[in-house]
């Protein structure tokens, strides 16, 4: 039974399809869709997403320091794949795709409102060990529709059906 591979990047899945959504200092804003990312942290809350440095958003978040990790469930499928294939370079994604959103409460980018869970995030530190750079953030805020959170007020992951 053969176990190794040849190809070793992404050994790792699934991964998970979140949209990463920030704003420049001019207050335009932008979204991607993410694969790589992962809880760091307990106490403190941090998180950590990787970004391309030739990703639009990739400035934002190296100059802001702030970002929005959106988690998106079944039926923005075709969301998610155009901010994942479109630049913000070329086009004002939001405005294409009609997307609604909100301030965040505690950084300065936008809550994609059709997503049931928001996480705001202030960069703390970031370092490229390879083609992505990893940007580490703080937990700021967390959002949650109230029909998906437990009697204890937690999310119950149960309930959301994710992309």
């Amino acid at each position: 039974m053969k176990k190794t591979i040849e190809n070793k990047a992404c050994c790792i899945a699934p991964t998970p399809n979140l949209i990463v959504s920030c704003r420049d200092r001019e207050g335009r804003n932008n979204a991607l869709a993410v694969g790589f990312a992962s809880n760091v942290s307990i106490e403190p809350a941090m998180v950590m997403v990787g970004i391309v440095p030739e990703r639009f958003s990739y400035h934002m978040i190296k100059e802001s320091g702030e970002f929005i990790i959106n988690l998106p469930a079944k039926g923005f499928e075709k969301e998610y794949y155009y901010l994942g294939s479109k630049s913000g370079k070329d086009e004002d994604k939001f405005e294409v795709l009609h997307l609604e959103w909100t301030d965040g409460e505690k950084v300065n980018a936008p809550m994609l409102s059709a997503c049931p869970v928001a996480i705001e995030c202030r960069v703390t530190t970031s370092l490229q060990p390879g083609s992505h750079e990893l940007f580490f953030a703080s937990v700021e805020a967390v959002h949650c529709e109230e029909e998906y959170l437990d009697n204890d007020g937690n999310i119950d992951w149960a309930k959301i059906s994710l992309l």
